[in-house]
């Protein structure tokens, strides 16, 4: 059967609307063409999806604002997106669809599937168990198999008649520095016996200007009373370095900046003081203590609160079902907040073991490695069961 299927052309529709979609959607892609060599990809996404051989037919340039008060901003290029991709699916030219992440668009995508009886995989589950849990049913109509990447996540799909798998989460295979903790303190040039700490204000724009500052002025309050320690600032590819620097002035703190190298970054230092986001989720992964920070536009918080239904904002928290590390929310995201917090773990060293043996507790709860060939092998067995019972002409 497999080899008949490997001579086969199927044309997968696929959807990511950002930066860690993208990433995602390329590995994805990747996976799935070592599988069936022939099949073809278009859809939306960006550089990484196009590298992998997905024919785009928009960029996720303008897809990634956050918050219903900026997306309104925008919303003429929203629609013409929506637009566009209904009419793609209503052409009956594709075998699948692989919806990934990004549930305001994709979740209204999958209803169209549904409606022209194409198949939808969805990887990235919508964060039912956060806020408007009633799209569930919605996802049990629409979506022919989810693939979720929490552990908590596959229990609550199954008892709602969803099927859906758990195989593990995608950063199990991503998440890893590239050189050795010593190796890379010692590119940095940082002293063995001063502390160090991370500065992450987050990888989009909105996320440096409301934070950057806070953590600096935190920054000076640390060295003030730990006499010496030393900071990185990693910067993420999606920022201009000069806004950094220039956000950084004189530097008296003498603050390094490091680009592209966020993982080793992370392994390199004792405490990160961190935007909420995945990356609070990868640094757990790397088993380092963070103190987690926020601050939406006022607007946007207060409708969240109104939605929003679980105590907990940082991934690395969510998935622990507890507060591991400390999280700052809107006005809690003081200087005087931070420092606060980073001195009782850094002056605490029992306090900073057991937070490392609680991030290594859930990074044991995200899976083995191979996480996206596993996810593949379930969408090429599907394409092969549809190819033999000749239901689509794949």
């Amino acid at each position: 059967m497999w080899d008949k299927m490997k001579d086969k052309h199927p044309h997968f529709l696929i959807i990511a609307g950002e930066a860690s979609g993208d990433l995602h959607g390329s590995n994805l892609v990747s996976a799935l063409k070592a599988l069936l060599p022939h099949a073809r990809f278009s859809g939306m996404g960006g550089s990484r999806m196009q590298e992998a051989g997905v024919d785009t037919l928009f960029g996720i340039e303008r897809m990634g604002t956050v918050g219903i008060v900026e997306v309104l901003g925008d919303f003429g290029h929203y629609y013409g997106v929506y637009r566009t991709l209904m009419k793609e699916i209503a052409s009956r030219r594709y075998d699948a669809i692989i919806l990934i992440d990004y549930p305001t668009l994709n979740l209204r995508l999958a209803k169209q599937g549904r409606r022209f009886d194409c198949p939808v995989f969805f990887f990235i589950s919508p964060q039912i168990w956060a806020w408007r849990k009633g799209r569930i049913k919605g996802i049990r109509e629409s979506v022919r198999k989810m693939f979720v990447i929490l552990p908590f996540e596959e229990k609550l799909y199954l008892d709602a008649g969803v099927d859906a798998e758990f195989l593990g989460h995608p950063f199990i295979d991503m998440v890893h520095p590239s050189r050795p903790r010593e190796e890379s303190r010692e590119k940095y040039s940082l002293n063995a016996g001063v502390k160090t700490i991370g500065l992450l204000p987050g990888s989009r724009i909105n996320e440096v200007n409301s934070l950057l500052d806070v953590m600096i002025q935190a920054a000076e309050k640390i060295r003030s009373e730990l006499g010496s320690c030393q900071f990185l600032l990693p910067i993420a590819d999606s920022i201009n370095p000069d806004l950094i620097r220039q956000r950084l002035g004189a530097n008296p703190l003498g603050i390094q900046l490091i680009q592209g190298e966020t993982y080793d970054v992370m392994n390199s230092c004792d405490m990160l003081i961190i935007a909420s986001g995945s990356a609070t989720l990868e640094a757990g992964i790397l088993g380092c203590p963070m103190v987690i920070v926020y601050k939406l536009n006022p607007l946007t918080h207060w409708l969240a609160r109104l939605l929003i239904k679980i105590p907990l904002v940082g991934l690395v928290n969510i998935v622990a079902g507890e507060e591991v590390v400390p999280e700052l929310i809107q006005h809690k995201v003081t200087a005087e907040n931070i420092s606060s917090e980073v001195l009782a773990i850094l002056r605490t060293p029992e306090k900073e073991q057991a937070v490392r043996e609680r991030l290594l507790k859930i990074r044991k709860s995200l899976g083995e490695p191979g996480v996206m060939k596993l996810v593949a092998k379930r969408i090429a067995d599907f394409m092969v069961e549809l190819s033999a019972n000749e239901k689509t002409p794949v």
